[in-house]
């Protein structure tokens, strides 16, 4: 890396600061808790030397000082409210004078009494140093106490004493170095993020022909696609320190904090450049202005986000700070965010196609032991819509079952279970379902298994199961898609909706009634139905138009919401139509269960008894069926 075209010593590495959680400090060995105990040791020795260097009295009931006073035997006397101390003119033992301490009686009329009687008597005044040290002394002193040690815990989380702080973190040298070898499936977005490694290691290349490095990067995909582990392995093809926080630690409930932490970010990076900042979820601050107004001013996240923007375009492109950012939701954001000279580059992180998942696959394969009979290409293809992460936990889940059942290997029937597991839900052994249940299901999951098998454009069965998985699903049946496919014709759409139907039709053959299992067929059919009426265009009484309009408001949550910009009888219109599909799609399965109804039988009584069926043995069991 050519260190020396920004200022640096090539032969010195970045002084990086890491942010390491701080060694709990034992209670007493605090210096607050310190200094209170010395303070109290020093004052009880205090009381205790004066005690010792005290005169010695004698203390005297208050009926035998007023004999003294009256015999004059009293040579000097001290009153006070509480106390009387004084000398005696006799002399004591040792031949000194007699110091005497006594309390006197306020009530002078039972004095008087007390004494015409002959009656000796003393006075006590109860001590209240105790009270005043539980009402006073102790309760401050605990609240001084407390207020020290919430003052160091919420310092050392970086809470209320410390809340303008930033919470920036720095990844040094010494974590294990991440570059694009460690990343797998997204090519595209590789190439693209390489030329930001070519102008971080030698920015004159560029500024030879006038250009400069683009200010921002912004990674754009669905969660798990891999936005934050592309930015890490930037970080480490360039080797520059990488500036990690998320986009939701720059917001607190004190306005102006978050503007502060941006500001004091910039201000980190510039000093340690060239680095790369990377914020995850950009949405959190990024998000679109306007709206409603809070307290009559900007809210904090709004006055974040300006000073963002400020800070972006206030930097020197020369200076070598490349800001990285991720979103899963690029349409929330705010459009100065995506202007030019801000975030000059857009990058997709999509989801990766079938080719894409099996270097994903072998990629994660690499930490685990397995078998010879695992075939990635065959776990990938049964992973559409996977993204990396899932990717990663199911080859983590296989591992972990391969371990459950002691295997020496992970084996291709441990990556099927954890596949199973983790679309459908672990297996529910508890729920045991009665003979009629069963017999119903096996005949609702045969009727699915046989229209995919007939209809023209259905994908090849994989797996037929009737083993509770999740919450409610009682069983599946699984198509392995051939080839990976983007798109879909109305012809291929027809022949989901009569899938998704056999079920149901074959609880209306056999059984003359239906139940509440097909609820989630009917469900998706209803969706794929009114997507081809209202946004496809696939109606012959509604011709090629789209019905409603889809947006998403930022603040709902994110929720889509459907605009209504048609009339009822439109509406109405578009109701007849997606029925008409649905039953249309009913009337097929219908016919394709009871022209094989005797295969139906064969494949429900084998799946009732073996509960899970591959498709090799579905085909061999059914045999040819009629089309």
């Amino acid at each position: 890396m050519n260190r020396a075209a920004f200022g640096l010593d090539p032969d010195k590495k970045p002084n990086i600061e890491v942010n390491k959680p701080a060694t709990p400090t034992s209670f007493w060995r605090r210096p607050d808790v310190n200094l209170i105990l010395y303070i109290l040791f020093f004052t009880v020795l205090f009381l205790m030397w004066q005690d010792a260097t005290s005169v010695r009295k004698e203390e005297i009931p208050y009926s035998q000082f007023l004999e003294y006073v009256q015999k004059n035997e009293v040579q000097s006397a001290v009153v006070s409210d509480q106390h009387i101390t004084g000398i005696l003119k006799l002399k004591g033992t040792t031949g000194q004078p007699r110091r005497f301490v006594t309390v006197p009686l306020d009530n002078a009329p039972l004095a008087r009494l007390l004494a015409a009687h002959g009656i000796p008597y003393k006075v006590r005044h109860e001590s209240h140093w105790v009270a005043l040290l539980l009402t006073w002394i102790l309760p401050f002193l605990l609240i001084f106490l407390l207020w020290g040690w919430i003052g160091r815990r919420m310092q050392g989380a970086g809470g209320f004493l410390n809340i303008g702080d930033n919470r920036v973190h720095i990844h040094p040298d010494t974590l294990p170095k991440i570059t694009f070898d460690d990343v797998a499936g997204v090519e595209e977005a590789k190439e693209e993020l390489r030329e930001s490694i070519e102008f971080l290691k030698n920015p004159q290349r560029i500024q030879r022909f006038g250009g400069h490095m683009p200010k921002g990067v912004l990674l754009l995909g669905a969660p798990g696609t891999g936005k934050t582990l592309l930015a890490r392995a930037v970080a480490g093809e360039a080797g520059v320190p990488f500036f990690n926080i998320s986009g939701a630690e720059f917001i607190e409930m004190f306005v102006g904090v978050g503007a502060a932490r941006v500001r004091d970010l910039f201000h980190q990076a510039r000093e340690k450049a060239p680095c790369i900042i990377f914020v995850d979820e950009l949405d959190a601050i990024g998000r679109a202005r306007g709206g409603p107004v809070v307290f009559g001013g900007h809210d904090e996240r709004e006055q974040t986000l300006n000073q963002l923007l400020t800070e972006m375009d206030g930097f020197d492109p020369s200076t070598g700070v490349v800001v990285m950012a991720a979103t899963n939701r690029p349409e929330v954001l705010d459009k100065a965010l995506l202007r030019a000279g801000r975030f000059d580059r857009q990058i997709v992180v999509d989801k990766p196609d079938l080719a894409a998942r099996i270097k994903i696959l072998s990629l994660h394969a690499r930490k685990i032991t397995m078998a010879d009979d695992v075939d990635l290409t065959v776990v990938a293809q049964r992973t559409p819509g996977f993204v990396g992460a899932d990717l990663a936990n199911i080859t983590n889940e296989a591992a972990i079952l391969a371990i459950r059942y002691n295997h020496d290997a992970v084996t291709m029937a441990d990556f099927e279970a954890a596949i199973d597991r983790v679309m459908a839900g672990p297996e529910k052994k508890h729920r045991v379902l009665n003979a009629d249940e069963k017999r119903r299901v096996a005949f609702h999951e045969s009727g699915h298994a046989l229209t995919a098998a007939v209809v023209p454009t259905g994908e090849p069965v994989h797996k037929i199961s009737i083993i509770p998985r999740g919450v409610a699903a009682l069983g599946y049946t699984m198509q392995l898609p051939v080839t990976e496919k983007f798109l879909a014709t109305e012809n291929e759409l027809r022949d989901q909706i009569a899938t998704l139907m056999g079920g149901r039709s074959a609880e209306e053959l056999i059984f003359g009634d239906i139940s509440s299992g097909a609820a989630n067929d009917l469900e998706r059919a209803t969706e794929i139905a009114r997507d081809m009426v209202t946004r496809l265009g696939m109606s012959e009484s509604l011709g090629p138009l789209t019905w409603g309009r889809r947006q998403q408001s930022p603040y709902l949550g994110g929720d889509y919401t459907e605009e209504t910009n048609y009339s009822e009888q439109t509406a109405q219109q578009i109701d007849a139509a997606v029925k008409a599909l649905i039953e249309e799609g009913h009337r097929r399965a219908r016919a394709i269960l009871d022209n094989n109804r005797v295969a139906l039988e064969r494949l429900a009584a084998a799946l009732e008894a073996r509960e899970v069926i591959s498709g090799e043995e579905m085909r061999g069991i059914v045999g040819p069926l009629a089309r």
